[in-house]
């Protein structure tokens, strides 16, 4: 295994011991800003509530969404093949983490197959930066696809978190220009993915032209990468890593908050995976009634991922319970009528929506 492919692998094992030992959420995702009008009256059925959605023309049992987390070291293995049977076990959908690490080396290549080998009958999509679309072209997507018999791919963009890595990719020419050639020669759907930061309206619409079918926004306010690897840099005896310690620490509040970037990307298109510091299922309620068609989760699912099958499942029945009872506390017995409840948007969160919506008019 070159040097290359070490440093690859080994820091997907950092990034999974950060996240489950650190303090590393960061943010205001804006959902204290939003609340649902009580309806008094339901007329709804809480034990007949129907959590089935659609989304890239396939039906999931519920919106919740395995989001992308690991794979890449053999000790990662484990935690996908959990999270995989979960996603089976519940019909919902799972992306897994960046496959660049198998890809450079095929011998990693069983940490992300066994996903689908426990999940036969999900909804998984494959991960690729697009850096990495951009140098290596469609023959990664392909190899990434393949590797999990994917149903669709997403493209992450993680560019603070590059900026701040010792190892990290500074140059995006022609990113974009990548995506939409993979678009236009593709027949598997594309979706680009945000890592935390964020997805505006005009990158967005950027997104939407060059083709792509989805946009997970990855808003501010959960993970937050620049945290992780400000921890990373704090481990090395480099000194050059240790100034981007501090850098890390600097750029902890950049970012558009997940409600407002959702408010953005929904503006300018569908469908969206609402994703970045949802952590229970009335975040999901709001994400869906603003009009996301799933939300995404990882943080929230990857520490009782390592801990036990029953724990992950039990996680989910939870958070599965507080969705349901958002939906009967606003008379929806099922998604649809979600999408149609009224509610009420304060505080910093409403300024910067409309804000958003002057500065659209005033174009």
């Amino acid at each position: 295994m070159g040097d290359k492919t070490r440093f690859t692998s080994s820091r997907k094992l950092d990034h999974l011991r950060i996240c489950t030992e650190k303090a590393v959420e960061s943010g205001d995702t804006g959902f204290g800003d939003i609340r649902f009008v009580h309806n008094a009256l339901p007329e709804c059925d809480m034990g007949t509530i129907d959590l089935t959605t659609g989304f890239l023309n396939h039906r999931f049992s519920s919106p919740l969404f395995i989001s992308a987390m690991t794979g890449g070291h053999p000790e990662t293995k484990e935690v996908n093949v959990r999270l995989a049977r979960a996603a089976e076990r519940f019909g919902i959908g799972m992306g897994v983490g960046s496959q660049r690490a198998a890809l450079e080396n095929p011998l990693l290549e069983d940490t992300f197959s066994a996903v689908r080998d426990e999940a036969p009958h999900t909804y998984l999509v494959a991960n690729l930066g697009a850096v990495q679309l951009r140098d290596h072209g469609i023959e990664w997507a392909e190899r990434a696809i393949e590797m999990i018999s994917a149903n669709a791919i997403a493209i992450h963009l993680n560019f603070l978190q590059e900026a701040i890595q010792p190892e990290g990719d500074h140059n995006t020419l022609g990113c974009l220009a990548a995506i939409e050639e993979l678009c236009r020669e593709f027949r598997t759907p594309v979706i680009v993915k945000e890592t935390g930061c964020g997805i505006s309206a005009a990158t967005a619409r950027q997104c939407w032209g060059a083709g792509v079918s989805a946009i997970d926004i990855g808003g501010w306010g959960g993970t937050s990468w620049a945290a992780v690897e400000s921890v990373r840099a704090d481990k090395s005896r480099n000194k050059r890593d240790q100034q981007l310690k501090s850098l890390g620490k600097s750029f902890i509040d950049w970012g558009i908050p997940t409600v407002v970037s959702l408010a953005e990307v929904l503006e300018s298109g569908g469908p969206v995976i609402a994703s970045g510091g949802v952590r229970t299922g009335l975040d999901m309620a709001k994400c869906l009634a603003f009009g996301a068609n799933l939300c995404g989760m990882a943080l929230p699912l990857l520490k009782p991922a390592m801990e036990s099958d029953d724990a992950l499942v039990h996680t989910i029945d939870v958070i599965h319970q507080e969705l349901i009872a958002a939906m009967f506390l606003t008379g929806s017995a099922n998604i649809a009528d979600l999408k149609k409840t009224r509610m009420y948007i304060m505080g910093s969160t409403r300024q910067m929506i409309e804000k958003d919506n002057q500065a659209r008019i005033q174009r």
